[in-house]
């Protein structure tokens, strides 16, 4: 059985700080891609960063390019979402996702298991 928990949201200011984990377990894939997706109210969910897990390749969408560093840790099987220079745009709910290793996995259908979320606020 899958299982992804994610942890570390909260309410931060305007420039501050945060940062999330997802600790993955039951994944049986060779390599596979691990990413963060967002979703604010009334928006769609939206690609954050993924992470080919083997080799530790990143992906980035402009949005956050040079704010927000996804990296992984395999001995603890975690994920992490460091987020940097936060806006009030950032806010939403935050989710981990998983799936078998795909080149291009920026759409949140191509993924196959997903966490709880968690909630980042930021206010201005």
């Amino acid at each position: 059985q899958v299982q992804l928990v994610e942890s570390g949201g909260g309410l931060v200011q305007a420039g501050g700080s945060l940062r999330l984990s997802c600790v993955v377990s039951g994944l049986t894939f060779s390599d596979y891609n691990m990413a963060w997706f967002r979703q604010a109210p009334g928006k769609e969910r939206e690609f954050v960063a993924a992470i080919r897990w083997s080799v530790g390749r990143t992906d980035y969408p402009d949005s956050v390019k040079g704010r927000f560093t996804i990296s992984r840790d395999i001995v603890k099987n975690t994920m992490y979402l460091q987020m940097n220079s936060l806006k009030p745009e950032d806010t939403a709910v935050y989710y981990c996702a998983a799936r078998s290793y795909l080149s291009d996995a920026r759409a949140p259908s191509r993924y196959d298991y997903w966490g709880q979320g968690t909630q980042v606020t930021v206010s201005s």
